[in-house]
Parts: structure tokens; C-alpha cells; sequence
């Protein structure tokens, strides 16, 4: 999920040409940044359009800093920093929250597990109180107990959300086809059961020891805030988390080398046939990265891009098409998926899908499409701006910024990225990184 733009089947309204645009004025998202001794980052922006502020915590570790054999474990974690702390007993989370009327929740990716707590501005220090305990003190509540009551939540939620899910499986088996065996990315976040099954208490107290140290985590407040109390209130709070020991060096891994077509057929519980295809492609920010985004849109981002018509509106033989660069640290991914329309065959689609990737390797998309594929990018990229909490919004994007750049203030750099395109850009990028010579083709089957 991490860092893929919400565009890919957005449909939005078509703008005019670039020529008769006014120039883009500059982003600029004002902030201020420290380290506490301890080794804590912290950025604060001041964002005073209505009383509230996001805390937003990043912990610099996902799935790909695990081991084979104890897959799952930062997912296990992200559940485990909700059982309680030293000061802040099993259920009080919540209850402190919501009775002041914040919000709050977290996710986990390959490259990162981060945390938000959206709160009126008034009831900032309750926010920094709940965080600071939770990032120096979990280890104080936590027992053997607590760890085995959410390696069972969490198997319950590998079986809903992947082994009893249609089409659940499809990612897990992707990624092992396509990555060589001990690839970070090779392995799903949510873990194998087998793995959650042996995690022991003393595994799960070093993970913490090693990945949830003050030093490997950056802190940002944005908001309405005055950045001069709610530095104060940082100290106040995270001051007295304790210094980690462990040093975390960088990720060792075999890189992805994938020379020929891997083809899989499975049988799931569904009513439908859907076809994967998937490339490996440049890390996020890397050149290619955004000219994939585009092309994406291209392909299939709204009843008039080139898949969706033909395959759905014009010959109707599918039910649906998302094309979209999965953008990660170490590499990414670049996926096209299609649900064929009962009764007909996969191959038929896969023809017509690699009819519509040489057509764009071998012209440059026309420049009505190619804007429109800009304009979806920039609305995408202000709406995501408009609010300051929640995934995705301003407080969340700073941290992605300053993980990926050193700079949390990228927002211009990043937007940039797309306005410096061109149509023959898209074409170089879909000739390099989409061959059909090499690539991942998975086929999801009803099962008979």
C-alpha cells in the first residue's frame, strides 16, 4: 500500500491543454525539525486552517527487515503497541482518545510501520503522553500472554483477509515468483503461519528492542500547533524513552533478476477468472517511477483510458482492469490486472492487454491522454493535501519524505517529478521496464 497513489481507477474531470495553463505556483509546506538526545527525529508544521493536529509516528522497519522463518513479525508488533503500556493499561488507548474525540490507527508495510493519532489541537500533550509511553515503555506490559493473544488475532486475519478472501492468495504467490528465495520482498507482511505460530516472547522483545528504539523513528506534528509549545511538550514527553543499543545497519539481500516469463495457474473460490501480470520496476523516486504512475493512468486510469475501453466499454469481455507502480524502497512493482467476464478466455485478454503495451512502446500516447493522465496525478496530489491527518495526509506525507529524501518538505520535488514529463517519456519507460519476455503471469481460476 505503501506510497501508491490513489489514482489508479479514479475517474476525474478532463482539464485542457498544458499550453493553456497558467504556471504552476510552487509548493511550500513550511516546517522545523530536531533531534532529541535520545536519538527521536522531530518535524513540526503549522497548519492553523481549522483546531486539530495529526501525531504521526514512523518506525523506520517493515516485513522486509525480517528473517525467513520469523515472517510477520512487524505486523505482529503494530497489533502489540495497542495491549497496553507501563502507564497506560490494556483498553485505556482508546478510551483516553475518543473521549477528547481523536482518532487513531496504523498500518505496516515492506519498508515501514507507522502510526497516527488525529486530536483537537487542545488535546495535543494527551496524544505525545500515549505515544512516548507506548515507544518507551511497552516492554513494562507486555507478556507472553499478550503476544500469544494477538499472533491468534492475527492468524484470524491472514485467514479473512488472504487464505478466505477471493483472490486473496494472488499477492503471496506473486511475490514468490517473482522475487528469489530470501528477497525481503518475497514474503507477504501478514507473515506465514507457521512462522507466527513459532514466534517466541523473547523473539518478540528483541524485534522491539532493536526496531522500535527512539533512533529509528521520526516523530511529526502538524496542525494547528505553536511550534515553539509543542516542541516543549515533545521534550516533556519523549525525553525519557530510552537510548537504543542496537545498531541497524543496511538490508543484505539477493536482488530480483528475472530473465524469462514465470506462468502459475491457481483455483480459488470465485466466479470469475482474473489474470496478473507483474514487472519488476525502479524504487520509488528512481527515473521510471513516476513515468509508470502515468502510465498507469494511461492504461487504466478511468473509463477512457485505453484498457478499461477496449476491454471493458467496447468489447465487453471484462469486468474490470487496474494498472498501477507499486512503489517501494528497494524495487518496485508494476502490476496490470484484469477480471475476464464469464466464459471468456484468459488469452484472449492477455492478446489484447500486450497489443495495448506495444501500442504505447511503439507511439508516444497522444497529448489529450497524456494530460489527462497530469491532471489526474495533481488532483490526486492536493486532495491528499487538503487534510493534515489520517494515511496519506499532510502529517503522514512528511514522514514518507523525510524516510525516502532527508527532506520532509519534498512536496514540490515530488509533484515536479510529473510536470517535467513528456509523451515520449511514457514510451521510453513502457519499452524499458515492461517487456513481455520478462514478467510474472498469474491466472486465478474458479475452482472446479
Amino acid at each position: 500500500m505503501r506510497r501508491l497513489l490513489p489514482i489508479v481507477l479514479a475517474v476525474l474531470a478532463v482539464a485542457g491543454h498544458a499550453a493553456a495553463q497558467p504556471a504552476a505556483r510552487p509548493l511550500d509546506v513550511s516546517y522545523t525539525q530536531f533531534d532529541l538526545a535520545n536519538g527521536l527525529h522531530v518535524i513540526l508544521h503549522e497548519d492553523h486552517t481549522v483546531p486539530l493536529v495529526t501525531v504521526n509516528v514512523w518506525y523506520h522497519v517493515g516485513s522486509a527487515r525480517e528473517k525467513p522463518g520469523r515472517t510477520g513479525f512487524a505486523h505482529l508488533f503494530e497489533h502489540l503497541m495497542f495491549m497496553g503500556s507501563k502507564d497506560v493499561p490494556y483498553g485505556n488507548f482508546d478510551q483516553l482518545l475518543e473521549s477528547v474525540g481523536g482518532t487513531n490507527n496504523a498500518s505496516t508495510a515492506e519498508d515501514r510501520t507507522n502510526y497516527y493519532i488525529d486530536i483537537p489541537s487542545n488535546a495535543l500533550d494527551l496524544a505525545l503522553f500515549l505515544e512516548s509511553d507506548r515507544m518507551g515503555f511497552l516492554l513494562d506490559a507486555m507478556s507472553p500472554k499478550t503476544v500469544d493473544a494477538q499472533r491468534d488475532v492475527v492468524k484470524n486475519e491472514r485467514r479473512e483477509s488472504y487464505e478466505n478472501a477471493p483472490y486473496g492468495m494472488a499477492p503471496i504467490e506473486i511475490a514468490q515468483m517473482l522475487y528469489p528465495k530470501g528477497h525481503p520482498y518475497s514474503w507477504p507482511t501478514i507473515g506465514y503461519m507457521e512462522d507466527l505460530s513459532a514466534a517466541s516472547y523473547a523473539d518478540v522483545v528483541q524485534f522491539f528492542k532493536t526496531y522500535y528504539q527512539p533512533a529509528n523513528a521520526s516523530l511529526v506534528i502538524a496542525g494547528d500547533i505553536d511550534p515553539v509549545k509543542a516542541r516543549a511538550s515533545v521534550e516533556r514527553w519523549f525525553a525519557d524513552v530510552p537510548v537504543g543499543t542496537t545498531h541497524i545497519g543496511p538490508i543484505d539481500y539477493p536482488h530480483p533478476d528475472l530473465q524469462h516469463v514465470e506462468k502459475k495457474t491457481i483455483q480459488d473460490r470465485v466466479q470469475l477468472p482474473r489474470l496478473y501480470l507483474t514487472w519488476i520496476t525502479p524504487p520509488h523516486l528512481a527515473p521510471g517511477d513516476a513515468e509508470l504512475d502515468v502510465l498507469s493512468l494511461i492504461l487504466a486510469g478511468g473509463k477512457n483510458s485505453r484498457l478499461y475501453k477496449r476491454l471493458v466499454y467496447d468489447l465487453q469481455i471484462a469486468q474490470d482492469v487496474a494498472a498501477y507502480q507499486s512503489s517501494k524502497t528497494l524495487n518496485s512493482e508494476y502490476q496490470i490486472v484484469v477480471t475476464a467476464r464469464p466464459g471468456v478466455p484468459i488469452d484472449r485478454i492477455r492478446t489484447i492487454v500486450d497489443e495495448e503495451i506495444a501500442n504505447l512502446q511503439r507511439a508516444n500516447p497522444s497529448a489529450r491522454e497524456f494530460q489527462r493522465a497530469i491532471n489526474q496525478v495533481e488532483s490526486s496530489f492536493y486532495d491528499r493535501m487538503e487534510r493534515v491527518g489520517g494515511f496519506g495526509g499532510v502529517g503522514d506525507q512528511m514522514n514518507a519524505y523525510y524516510a525516502d529524501t532527508g527532506n520532509p518538505g519534498y512536496f514540490n520535488e515530488d509533484l515536479s517529478r510529473y510536470r517535467a514529463l513528456a509523451p515520449d517519456d511514457i514510451t521510453a519507460a513502457a519499452l524499458a521496464f515492461l517487456p513481455s519476455s520478462r514478467r510474472v503471469e498469474l491466472v486465478v481460476e474458479p475452482k472446479k
